[in-house]
């Protein structure tokens, strides 16, 4: 299958899901969908509004801004992890910045203030922004996969991502930036619709709605193993490249 089917492919899929999640159960007869050149996303290619269910609630993706995002995805209860959480982590940084970095999900630190990376992994995180990649943390977009705290800091389940996964993907939409950072295993497998080890994806170059993709370790998971450092470094100076940022 060549790449340009491969794209036509995903761009069907994804419309087709956002037709599903708007409660669309059939396709009128004569009525043309999306070519080629990113997937289809609510209010960019189409000016209907997209819904998705939460329980009796409703969540307008349609908005053309972060904030009218961020609102609309208040009080969501699309998945288990609402009960548990103290506030929905939506994210924060550059709405236009040109990277933004995509974690897993809230820890308890994020939990309690509603803001994604700011326990010891955002720490380093930031050191690795402002430190390795010289830019001021608040010039880039950090967001999670998932909003809410999983209980006990456990991996999201597969439902909870799907749940969560058309916010991440307007996020990135109304975002549009120049490259994405996948921070572990979660995050680039989500965004790359794959089962792939973490340790195979990382250091190679991949895309999301043609937005090239690094995928790189976790700092959670530096944490605990500083030798995997040197790798991410690696991967970061390839980001700084595509971005035309000069290290050291």
């Amino acid at each position: 299958m060549s790449q340009a089917v491969r794209a036509l492919a995903r761009d069907l899929a994804a419309h087709v899901e956002w037709l599903a999640l708007s409660g669309v159960e059939a396709i009128p007869e004569g009525v043309a969908l999306p070519r080629g050149g990113g997937a289809a996303s609510p209010g960019r290619d189409h000016g209907e509004a997209s819904r998705v269910d939460s329980g009796e609630a409703k969540h307008d993706l349609s908005g053309g801004d972060l904030g009218e995002l961020q609102r609309a995805l208040a009080g969501c209860e699309r998945c288990r992890l609402a009960r548990g959480r103290t506030h929905i982590v939506f994210g924060t940084g550059d709405p236009q910045a040109r990277v933004v970095f995509v974690g897993e999900g809230p820890g308890q630190e994020e939990d309690r203030q509603g803001l994604p990376f700011v326990g010891a992994a955002g720490a380093l995180l930031t050191d690795i922004i402002e430190k390795g990649m010289r830019v001021p943390r608040s010039s880039v977009y950090i967001c999670n996969v998932v909003k809410c705290r999983p209980p006990g800091n456990r991996n999201p389940e597969p439902d909870e991502v799907e749940a969560c996964s058309p916010f991440l993907a307007r996020q990135i939409d109304l975002v549009r930036p120049d490259v994405i950072v996948a921070l572990g295993k979660f995050a680039a497998q989500t965004l790359l619709e794959t089962a792939t080890p973490i340790t195979q994806l990382r250091g190679r170059w991949h895309e999301y709605r043609g937005i090239p993709l690094m995928p790189t370790f976790h700092p959670a998971h530096l944490l605990r193993n500083p030798a995997f450092k040197r790798e991410v470094w690696e991967d970061i100076k390839q980001v700084m490249a595509r971005l035309g940022l000069r290290s050291g």
